[in-house]
């Protein structure tokens, strides 16, 4: 049995027999097939940057120790903590929800929090001198065969893999981001080497070759002479 795929030339996936793989990226569903592409050059790597990217924040946290306690506070501590928890117990069991039970809200998890940051991450492209490559890869207990061909006149590749090999023991090849991390110097030396943006000198809205021209637009509202005299010519014939 054998897996058709068709995928564009940054390794997308646009056709699959499994309509869920649609738009996941090929290296993800067939490690071992992409990672043979990469090695014979049919697809290259790519290193992007995202400057504006949103980190999930870590935030360490320092306590100190805290003193012992005497049999007075501790009683203390433990009367203020059943207090505490009645209020909460009393608060949060609604009390209203007997009369009005459609006054309800459902609990929201909490969001994580987020904080600017650097990211890079990978990106495939083809090589459209490759019209039609195919190969095998060798995996612990079979051979995975599979055959790629470029679609004429389209970014597109038909890719047929041998199913019958799982070759799970290839790691997938994902395009997850990965965070750059800084050094505090360094950080502080990338802040001040950052330029500002220097704005166009002119305003270029309009380019005479373009030959634009505004078209289009509604109707106007406009009375029918007919609509307007038949009724007149009614009255005068029914007098």
């Amino acid at each position: 049995t054998v897996n058709c795929y068709l995928i564009d030339n940054n390794g997308f996936i646009l056709v699959s027999e499994d309509y869920t793989q649609t738009g996941d990226f090929f290296g993800e569903v067939e490690g071992a097939v992409m990672n043979k592409l990469l090695t014979m050059g049919s697809f290259k790597r790519i290193t992007l940057y995202d400057y504006q990217a949103m980190c999930r924040a870590n935030k360490d946290s320092s306590d100190g120790a805290r003193g012992l306690l005497d049999p007075y506070n501790a009683f203390l501590a433990a009367v203020k903590w059943i207090m505490t928890e009645l209020v909460l117990f009393l608060v949060e069991f609604n009390l209203c929800s007997w009369w009005h039970s459609d006054m309800t809200a459902k609990a929201q998890k909490l969001k994580q929090t987020l904080e600017p940051c650097d990211t890079e991450y990978p990106a495939f492209v083809s090589e459209r001198t490759i019209k039609e490559t195919s190969g095998n890869i060798a995996c612990e207990d079979c051979s995975k065969s599979f055959v790629i061909q470029q679609i004429p006149s389209s970014n597109l590749f038909m890719v047929v893999v041998d199913s019958s090999c799982l070759c799970e023991s290839v790691t997938p090849i994902t395009m997850a981001p990965i965070e750059i991390r800084y050094n505090e110097s360094l950080k502080c030396e990338r802040l001040k080497a950052q330029k500002i943006r220097r704005r166009p000198e002119s305003c270029h809205g309009f380019h005479p070759e373009e030959n634009a021209r505004e078209c289009g637009g509604a109707p106007s509202l406009q009375a029918k002479m007919v609509l307007i005299l038949f009724p007149l010519l009614l009255m005068l014939f029914s007098r």
